[in-house]
C-alpha cells in the first residue's frame, strides 16, 4: 500500500487531453469492429455487461457501502480494519475487488486514487472507470499536483488540508469513504446513498448537502 502526500500554493492550467482520449475511443472502436468481423465477441453480449456495470452495478454498491458507514460506527470501524470483508458482508465482491482498502476523509486529510501504471479499479463497488481515470494526464498529475487536479474537477480545499494520494495496483484497491455533509442527520441509509457519487468514492469531489425542499436549484 503507498501513499503520496502532496501540498501546493498553486494551482495549474487544466490538462488538455481531449484529443489523446479521442484517439483512443476511435482505437477502442477499430479493436471492437475487427474483433465483433472475426466472431471473437458477440456486441450484444459486450453492451449488456457494459451496461450492467455502467447503470446497473455502478458506483450504487460503492454509495450503499459509504451510505452504511455513515450511519453504523461498527461497520465503519470494520470497513477501515478490513474493507474486503466489510464490503463482501454487503454482497459485493468479484474480480478487481478482492483486496480492497477503504480511507476515510476528514476535515485534516483528503484521499485520492489513481493507477499510475495502467487502469486497476474497484469494479464491484464503482463500475467501470471513467475515461478520465485511464487518461495519461490524470494518471501522471495528479500524484504531482493534486491540488490542481482538484481545482481542475472544481474541488478547493483549505490549505491546511493535507492530501494524500493512494495507488492502486492489481494487488491492492481502494474506496474513499468521503465526509458526511452537514444538514444530512435526519436522512436514512438510501437518502444517503444517493448522494454520493462516483467521483467522491474516488477523492475528485466531494458530497454536496442535499438542497431542501422549496430551494431554488
Amino acid at each position: 500500500m503507498t501513499g503520496h502526500d502532496h501540498s501546493h500554493d498553486h494551482s495549474h492550467a487544466h490538462p488538455d487531453d481531449h484529443g489523446a482520449l479521442g484517439e483512443m475511443d476511435l482505437r477502442v472502436r477499430a479493436l471492437e469492429t475487427v474483433l465483433t468481423q472475426k466472431g471473437y465477441i458477440d456486441p450484444a453480449a459486450l453492451d449488456t455487461l457494459i451496461d450492467t456495470y455502467q447503470t446497473r452495478i455502478g458506483p450504487r454498491n460503492g454509495a450503499r457501502v459509504v451510505a452504511r458507514a455513515w450511519v453504523d460506527p461498527a461497520f465503519r470501524e470494520w470497513l477501515l480494519a478490513d474493507a474486503t470483508a466489510a464490503i463482501a458482508s454487503l454482497g459485493y465482491t468479484g474480480r478487481q475487488g478482492e483486496h480492497m482498502v477503504a480511507v476515510e476523509n476528514t476535515g485534516d486529510l483528503h484521499h485520492m486514487v489513481v493507477c499510475t501504471l495502467c487502469s486497476c479499479y474497484p469494479w464491484p463497488v464503482l463500475g467501470l472507470p471513467p475515461t478520465w481515470y485511464k487518461s495519461a494526464p490524470y494518471r501522471s498529475r495528479v500524484v504531482k499536483d493534486p491540488r490542481g487536479v482538484l481545482a481542475d474537477f472544481g474541488v478547493t480545499l483549505p490549505e491546511a488540508t493535507r492530501i494524500r494520494v493512494w495507488d492502486s495496483t492489481a494487488e491492492v484497491r481502494y474506496l474513499v469513504i468521503p465526509q458526511r455533509p452537514a444538514g444530512t442527520e435526519g436522512l436514512g441509509e438510501d437518502e444517503l446513498a444517493a448522494l454520493v457519487s462516483r467521483d467522491s468514492m474516488i477523492g475528485t469531489r466531494l458530497v454536496d448537502a442535499p438542497v431542501p425542499e422549496g430551494s431554488p436549484a
